[in-house]
């Protein structure tokens, strides 16, 4: 087994080859550059060539190898490639980091399918296209690993103001706890990640389908992660923790895992929890 599964006081990547999607912002930003600091080398990308090109910057200021590429995950073919220049540069991929995603806010009346199809393309079917392009290779290494996919706390509980996000998201989760299932023999461990209200661009960027005020209404959701003041190198730190421990399920902060933990001990409550956090993004 790698040596992060190892009961460490603070995970240990010196030397791992690490793969992050979405690199570009937000938590993959935060987590590309808390692997540098450990000493990892990287793989980064994301559909933003300016973001990315950022994080590897300032990744290499930590003095970190890094391979960067800017990709969108929906596109498979892309992601082969991108696979393929890791390998041919590193040999090889020790933790694979599945970030990358979208939202939509809206529920299912305001939602149309060209939403649908873009959350599922990148949400959904990059997950799948980052699993594709690197895990068979991982498996016939036979050194073991870790894949880490970003789910979310509105893929635990339905969330109706992001209906087919919440969709996207539980799809992921269950994508990952047959994936773990399937793994374990090969000593590949696999989690889903599911944050809760963290203050990142998805805020600022995520197109909202309602009627009446939108900007008023951004401003308000925008608020509401502002005030909540999780970071995203908080969620970094959490999420590296996870991977050390093996968890299956990792939800990140408090909420997220009060929504854990109601969905399996009392889904009345936790469906009514669900309920009134929406109201938050109305």
């Amino acid at each position: 087994m790698p040596s992060f599964h190892r009961r460490v006081r603070s995970i240990d990547l010196a030397g791992q080859v690490v793969v992050i999607t979405g690199a570009g912002s937000g938590i993959g930003r935060e987590l590309a550059l808390l692997c540098a600091q450990r000493g990892a080398l990287l793989a980064l990308c994301d559909i933003n060539g300016v973001g990315v090109s950022r994080t590897a910057e300032e990744a290499h200021e930590h003095g970190a190898q890094v391979l960067m590429s800017q990709i969108d995950v929906s596109d498979a073919d892309a992601m082969r490639r991108f696979a393929q220049a890791t390998f041919d540069r590193f040999g090889r991929v020790d933790l694979l980091v599945n970030n990358a995603g979208v939202a939509v806010v809206g529920g299912f009346l305001e939602t149309n399918r060209k939403d649908w199809q873009w959350l599922i393309d990148i949400n959904l079917m990059g997950v799948v296209h980052g699993c594709e392009a690197f895990l068979p290779a991982m498996v016939r290494s036979g050194r073991g690993g870790h894949i880490v996919n970003l789910s979310s706390a509105a893929g635990l509980l339905a969330n109706p103001q992001l209906s087919a996000y919440s969709a996207t998201k539980f799809a992921v989760l269950g994508l990952s706890e047959a994936l773990r299932m399937e793994m374990k023999p090969y000593g590949i461990g696999v989690t889903a990640v599911c944050p809760g209200i963290i203050d990142t661009a998805i805020t600022q960027d995520s197109p909202i389908r309602s009627g009446g005020d939108t900007d008023e209404r951004r401003k308000r959701l925008m608020s509401v992660y502002r005030k909540r003041g999780y970071t995203a190198n908080r969620a970094a730190h959490n999420i590296l923790r996870a991977v050390q421990r093996n968890r299956a399920v990792a939800p990140v902060a408090a909420e997220a895992h009060l929504m854990y933990a109601l969905s399996r001990a009392t889904p009345p409550l936790a469906r009514w929890l669900a309920a009134r956090l929406a109201d938050l993004s109305k």
